[in-house]
């Protein structure tokens, strides 16, 4: 599996204007519920309740929220890039980027693949700084599909 066999460039956005952590969630939410056809509340209620677990706010300005979904039949990944936001990440400091996955509740190994992928990702410093550079959808896109390798 790779980062681009899930994330789709209908479901990256850049630049977003959020001002919180709420904020962000809910815009993940409202999109990802008209995709995988499911509740917005439903969405935000379980990415909500994950960070209740402990944020996913990685550090260094990176955020990987996600959460199971009863009933979702696959894997849905969104990328945001954001005005930098307060995540309540581990070192504190604010969030710009942000990637959102969302798995079938009984997925196992697939959605720890894919949070390695996107990890593997954002740790490398040179994607990142590209990342936050990029001036459209399809400059990230290329990105990934660059950084990205297959298991």
């Amino acid at each position: 599996m790779k980062i681009t066999d899930i994330l789709k460039s209908a479901n990256v956005f850049l630049d977003v204007d959020t001002s919180s952590k709420k904020q962000i969630l809910e815009k993940i939410a409202e999109h990802a519920s008209s995709v995988v056809k499911c509740e917005e509340q439903v969405i935000f209620d379980a990415l909500v309740e994950r960070e209740r677990l402990g944020t996913t706010g990685v550090g260094k300005g990176v955020a990987i929220p996600h959460a199971r979904l009863a009933g979702l039949s696959e894997l849905f990944c969104t990328f945001l890039r954001v005005s930098p936001v307060d995540f309540e990440a581990i070192d504190s400091k604010p969030v710009d980027l942000i990637f959102c996955l969302l798995v079938p509740e009984e997925s196992g190994a697939d959605h720890l693949k894919a949070l390695a992928h996107i990890s593997k990702l954002l740790r490398d410093e040179n994607a990142v700084t590209a990342l936050r550079k990029a001036k459209d959808v399809s400059e990230i896109m290329q990105i990934i599909l660059t950084s990205d390798v297959e298991d």
